[in-house]
């Protein structure tokens, strides 16, 4: 049985891809310092199977690092210091300890055996210096040069950390394969989000509206099903080893405000959308080009969005709005 290894694996894409490797006869280990995850009813369940061992580990401690196993076949690197609010508060600490935590994880992985792939989880806002000095093409290309954007800026360091572990995955001389998330969405991903957000306003509202910042601006969204589908895939493929790679859809794009409405919908309610002036830093467009992932995979999302949405909001609508605590991932 092979050994698999995910840094962050009881956030949102964590669990799912935990619970996907199960169903492939892995085991797998999991660490997480629960800064930001929390160990829920879900976690817990998933933890029971004999197959997966939950280690309440921080990777930012050297000190750990003789203590993890060296017999992994696959190690993801999800671990990260994420989140608006964490950029916007504590910059210096989303590019040190994001260095740091990828440093780590590539130690271990150094060391181990039969190391078969080492997956780092990338961000798609390595694109949006280009998109705002030099405009992007949509769908967007993975070869599209990178601009950097004012240094100033305190959101510019999730994605300066991100680009910069690229670079060290990439020089490490280990078989890696770089994975760019667009716009994740599904159960359990917490209530930081646009999708969970606009859901828990709509069950919430008790007015004849809710308001939608930056209504015209657009995205395409990927079910977590899909999305862990195209992860596994591209990790168990030897020709993904030293490339980077979109994980999304580049279909259904579709702007905030008529989400909004779609989720209004689904929920059944009789409310408008009071649309507001555009977030401060967000992208006007994200939408993927995925044809170099499928050269690769030749993966065929399964979930419409309006498919994802609705098992989403049954997730939630059972777990969250009747109160239960959740990741903030």
């Amino acid at each position: 049985m092979k050994r698999v290894l995910i840094t962050g694996g009881a956030g949102f894409i964590g669990y799912h891809l935990a619970k996907k490797l199960l169903s492939s006869n892995y085991k797998i280990d999991i660490i997480d310092n629960f800064s930001r995850a929390v160990c829920d009813s879900e976690l817990k369940i998933l933890s029971k199977n004999e197959n997966i061992e939950l280690l309440n580990i921080d990777l930012l401690d050297n000190n750990v690092l003789n203590e993890i196993s060296d017999d992994y076949s696959y190690i993801y690197h999800l671990a990260a210091v994420i989140g608006v609010r964490h950029v916007m508060r504590s910059p210096y600490d989303v590019l040190d300890k994001n260095v740091l935590l990828l440093k780590n994880a590539l130690i271990i992985a150094q060391k181990q055996k039969k190391i078969k792939r080492f997956v780092f989880a990338s961000t798609s806002e390595v694109y949006a210096g280009t998109l705002k000095h030099h405009g992007l093409d949509f769908p967007t290309e993975e070869e599209t040069p990178l601009t950097i954007s004012n240094i100033n800026n305190k959101r510019s360091s999730y994605m300066l950390s991100k680009i910069y572990g690229e670079a060290m995955c990439l020089h490490s001389g280990l078989p890696v394969t770089i994975i760019r998330p667009h716009n994740f969405y599904g159960p359990r991903m917490g209530l930081s989000h646009v999708i969970p957000e606009l859901m828990k306003k709509v069950v919430k509202n008790k007015k004849d509206s809710i308001d939608v910042f930056s209504v015209d601006h657009k995205r395409t969204f990927c079910y977590v099903d899909d999305a862990i589908e195209m992860i596994k895939l591209l990790a168990e493929s030897s020709k993904s080893i030293g490339h980077f790679y979109n994980v999304g859809n580049e279909n259904e794009e579709i702007t905030m405000g008529k989400l909004a409405q779609k989720i209004i919908n689904l929920i059944s309610k009789d409310i408008k959308v009071n649309p507001l002036p555009p977030t401060s830093g967000s992208p006007e467009r994200r939408c993927p080009d995925i044809s170099k992932l499928n050269k690769i995979i030749s993966y065929k999302n399964l979930f419409s969005l309006e498919k994802g949405l609705k098992k989403t909001y049954e997730w939630y609508n059972k777990n969250i709005f009747s109160g239960e605590r959740i990741s903030a991932l």
